[in-house]
């Protein structure tokens, strides 16, 4: 009998002790996860990074001129972002993930917006603002600029870069359309005041914010439009959602006003619950979040050994 219950010590104690490390691996390795993000302190705009968890905050573009609307490279080694330090005119700009290296890829007279890349790294679709908005596509190291869309903005490629999500008023209303990769396909598939489509990381949703009698709330729907439910319901204007590599949670930029002044950053789980502050309002404002694609961290699996020795150590215990 003392046998058998030391053995169902140890076992019990086992799967208690490998369950709390396998979560604590977890949730190091979430940690390691980062959001890049736009930041306006005294008097100018610049790109930051931060953990999930909102700690390491990090001045990237370190520029006396505006830095906004950050985007990670698939691989997680560099940002595409838009700078006004060339003429005043915003244009699309790449850098290493650490802040060094700083390139402009675009000139010219028009402002240049919202810029995303292709899933393979290849390319960036951003926006061109004219009197009617169009998405442009450059290959990553500036060269072969081509129109992709008329009458649109805000491009988010799907994860297998089959597709693009983006917003257009062709219909004298704003609505988020999807369309294919090659140009053809078009569907619209969420009438209304939207902005900012993004694709889930399994390609099956678009996270988007809609502006509706002087609110903005963040819904979620299926790629064709169908299943579209609200998530966040707190008070406050809700906007900008950046999916996690997982699926699992979202960050998003939320304000008092329908202006950008008081702007902080949230993390909400993707069904829309456990919400989470991630920047204070006294640290300046934070907008405009982009989650890395990849955790930027050394491989949990790394720490297997060292747990398994561990256990084995606190299990001779059991008597």
């Amino acid at each position: 009998m003392r046998f058998g219950r030391t053995l169902v010590s140890f076992i019990g104690l086992t799967v208690m002790l490998l369950s709390g490390e396998l979560w604590l691996i977890g949730g190091l390795a979430a940690q390691k996860s980062r959001i890049a993000f736009a930041h306006l302190g005294h008097d100018n705009f610049e790109i930051y990074v931060m953990d999930a968890d909102g700690g390491n905050r990090e001045n990237l573009s370190n520029h006396p001129l505006h830095d906004e609307d950050p985007d990670w490279s698939p691989d997680g080694t560099k940002i595409a972002f838009v700078s006004d330090r060339n003429g005043g005119v915003y244009q699309i700009h790449v850098m290493d993930a650490d802040g060094t290296n700083q390139i402009r890829l675009t000139d010219g007279p028009r402002e240049k917006r919202e810029p995303d890349w292709s899933p393979d790294g290849s390319k960036i679709a951003f926006t061109v603002y004219q009197a009617l908005a169009h998405i442009d596509v450059i290959d990553a190291d500036g060269a072969n600029r081509r129109r992709f869309e008329d009458e649109a903005s805000d491009p988010s490629w799907s994860p297998d870069g089959e597709q693009m999500a983006f917003v257009s008023w062709r219909e004298n209303n704003a609505g988020i359309y999807v369309i294919g990769a090659d140009g053809h396909g078009l569907e619209k598939v969420a009438p209304g005041d939207g902005h900012s489509p993004s694709f889930s990381p399994d390609g099956r949703r678009i996270a988007f914010y809609e502006s509706h009698i002087g609110t903005r709330h963040i819904y979620v729907m299926d790629t064709d439009g169908n299943n579209r439910r609200r998530l966040t319901r707190n008070q406050g204007h809700h906007s900008h959602p950046t999916w996690s590599s997982d699926g699992k949670t979202m960050a998003y930029m939320v304000s008092k006003n329908l202006g950008f002044a008081d702007a902080t950053i949230h993390l909400m789980t993707a069904d829309g619950k456990h919400l989470k502050q991630l920047s204070k309002v006294h640290a300046g404002v934070d907008y405009q979040p982009d989650f890395s694609p990849v955790g930027l961290a050394v491989s949990p699996t790394s720490k297997t050994a060292a747990i398994w020795g561990r256990l084995k150590k606190r299990a001779s215990n059991v008597r």
